[in-house]
Parts: C-alpha cells; structure tokens; sequence
C-alpha cells in the first residue's frame, strides 16, 4: 500500500525532555499576567532585552516560550511565536511582512479563513493576492515574479494536492519572494517545510499538535530575522497571545505526538483505501490512495482526506447516518469527525476558498481519529449503505 511512516528519531527525546523545572516530572504552569522587580535597574534590564526577560505575559511567558522552543526544534526553525489561534499566526505573519502595494501569491484551495483574510482586510489594505495552481510550478514561476511573498499549503485543502516544495522554495527565493507554508495537516512529524528552503511555517496548533481538542492556537516559525519582524511589527499589536495553560496543554500533547501521528497514518490510510472501493464513493481524496512517498517532502500521511459521494443527497445522508464519527468543523483530535462540505458552502455573506476553487457539494470531509480502526469501518460501512438507499438521487 505505502511505505510505513518515518519520524525523525530525535523527536521523541525532543518532546519529552523538559529543562528548568526544578525537578518537577512536569514542567510548572507560569499563570501570571506579569512580572515584578526588585530595582529600577533590574526592571531597565529586563527592558533593555524583552525577548529574553518576562515583563509581560503578552510579551513573553516561560511557559509559552517552552513550548515554541519545542516546535522550532522539531521544525528546524530558528525560531517560533506562539499565537491564541492559528488565525492569529496567519494575520500576523501577513500583517508583519507585508505593505500596501505588496502582492502575494497563493496557491488554489487554502484554509477558507486565509483565502477570506487575503481577499478581504488584506485587499481593504492595499495587499494584492494572485491564486494559482500550486502544482503548475510555470505558473507558479510566471506569478510569483516582483511578488512580495508566496503562500503554500501542501496538501492543499479540501483536493489534498501534494506540491513540489523544493521546487516552489527555490522559486520563491529567485524571485526574492519570502515562502509560507501552512504544514498542519503533516505536521513536524510528516513534512519538515524549512529543510527543503522554505522561509517559514505555521500551524494551527488547535489541530496535530495539541492532539486532545482542547486547545485553540497557532503558531509560526522559520527564519530569527523574520520572526522578530513579526514580534517587532505585528505582535505586539494584534494581542492574539498564547495563554500559559494553552501552552502548557501543547507541551503535554506534543509528547505523544509521533505515537498519535503513527497511528493516524495507519487508520487514516486504511479507511481511504476501503472507501476508495466502496461503489458509493465516485472520487477519492487522499494523497496516499493510489499515491507514494517516494522522492516526496510527506514522510507519512495524516488522517485527513475527503471524498465525493454520487450526489449531495448521499453526502447528507451518510453523514446523519454516522454514529462513532462524529460531525465537526475541526481536527486532528483523537476523535474521528465527518464535514459535509456542503455547509461550507452557505454561509450567508461569506466568499471562501471552496467557493472560488469549484470545491463540489457532493464531498465529504474525514478525520481519521484514534479509535479502533474496525470500529470506525463498521460504522462509516453503515452510513454508507444508508447512503445508498433506493429512491435517494
């Protein structure tokens, strides 16, 4: 089917490993809003050097610093800020870098709230966006060119195309591009975007790397230069802060992070594969069906995929049908969760990504989730033959 996933070794020791905690098995919560001093003169230093001196929770939380310190190194950043979402990440980092008259470039099918913040207060700033077939790598060359920065996601989402990150890196960088990547779907564990040239990487760290459903956050590493851009520039201003327990919640999460990422990419690819089968699905949307990792950037597939069903109709039913797969917008959780994609395409008022990239309403979004594979067969199995019941077009 596909080679089985590789997970850099170090990972493990990485995640677990926890320094400055006065012998605490795990590391203490710093639940403060700030931070008191014995003399003016100790207060004028921690002034002097704020990136490395808590004043403020806002500004810097040890907490919170623990756990960019642990996503920069399993990313091969130099860097990393931590945001209360990822939303929060992807503003920033388009806030920080960017300036009237700047245009970017962004590939086709990115998360629906990016392409809104792009095509909406980004545009109302003077920022203009060019998307583009991030798999047409001329046209990717021919768009990028006198372009500020270029924006990935790869897979892409919703269609989960596989792009050419070298390829794109290297193009970017030509043309004096800085190159952001979103990597939540493949996380750290799959797909490391910076050893292949790119500048920078976010998360939605709500998704794989909390691992629990219980936290809201994003995060952006890459470049020292860039990061402190952002810091300089945007931080400081949006106060879209990581909290300390949010941060601590990742710290914990993230330990397991290459077991859980293991077990994705096993079940997750199962369940496509027998879908992929089943008469009652006419396309399938997983990188890893007919797909492999040879020669590629993913060194494992996560649990997310879509796939079209014969009609709209179907798609509703079957996922009304479920019982153990639940129906949510998110993931990346332990849980399993279905999306109709037809609901993303109602929301009144609001133009996304599904909408200007012919995303159908026949599709389903899945995630693949923790429990036992079989159950989790047993129970989309059922929902598809509900699916198919006569007199439903």
């Amino acid at each position: 089917m596909t080679s089985d996933p590789d997970i850099p070794a170090d990972f493990a020791t990485i995640l677990t490993e926890d320094s400055d905690t006065g012998g605490a098995a795990v590391p203490p919560i710093t639940q403060t809003s700030l931070f008191t001093f014995d003399s003016v003169d100790a207060m004028e230093a921690a002034f002097r050097a704020p990136e490395r001196n808590p004043i403020y929770t806002r500004g810097m939380n040890p907490t919170v610093r623990a756990f960019e310190k642990k996503l920069a190194a399993i990313e091969r950043a130099e860097d990393a800020r931590g945001f209360a979402s990822g939303m929060g990440a992807i503003s920033a980092t388009l806030l920080g870098l960017l300036h009237a008259g700047d245009r970017v470039v962004c590939v086709n099918n990115v998360y629906p709230d990016a392409y809104r913040l792009m095509t909406g207060l980004m545009a109302r700033m003077g920022v203009e966006t060019v998307f583009v077939d991030g798999t047409d790598i001329a046209a990717v060359q021919g768009a990028v060119k006198g372009a500020k920065l270029l924006y990935l996601e790869s897979p892409t989402s919703m269609t989960f195309d596989v792009l050419d990150l070298p390829s794109l890196a290297a193009i970017a960088r030509a043309a004096g591009a800085i190159s952001v990547i979103d990597n939540s779907w493949a996380s750290p564990a799959f797909q490391r975007p910076i050893e292949h040239g790119v500048d920078l990487v976010l998360h939605s760290a709500s998704k794989y790397l909390s691992g629990h459903s219980d936290t809201v956050a994003g995060v952006v590493c890459g470049r020292a230069d860039l990061i402190a851009q952002i810091n300089r520039v945007a931080y400081p201003s949006l106060g879209a802060k990581l909290s300390p327990f949010d941060a601590w919640l990742l710290i914990r999460g993230m330990r397991t992070l290459p077991l859980r990422m293991r077990q994705h990419h096993c079940s997750g690819l199962e369940v496509a594969t027998r879908l992929a089968g089943h008469p009652a699905v006419s396309e399938m949307r997983h990188p890893g069906v007919g797909g492999t990792l040879d020669g590629s950037t993913l060194s494992g597939w996560s649990s997310l995929f879509a796939f079209r069903m014969q009609s709209p109709k179907a798609a509703r039913r079957f996922c009304d049908a479920l019982r153990l797969v639940r129906l949510g917008v998110s993931w990346g959780g332990h849980e399993s969760l279905a999306f109709p994609t037809q609901l993303g395409l109602i929301q009144p008022g609001l133009t996304n990504s599904f909408h200007a990239f012919g995303v159908s309403d026949d599709m389903v979004r899945l995630h693949v989730g923790l429990e036992d594979v079989e159950d989790i067969w047993r129970d989309i199995e059922h929902a598809l033959e509900i699916s198919e019941a006569p007199g439903e077009a």
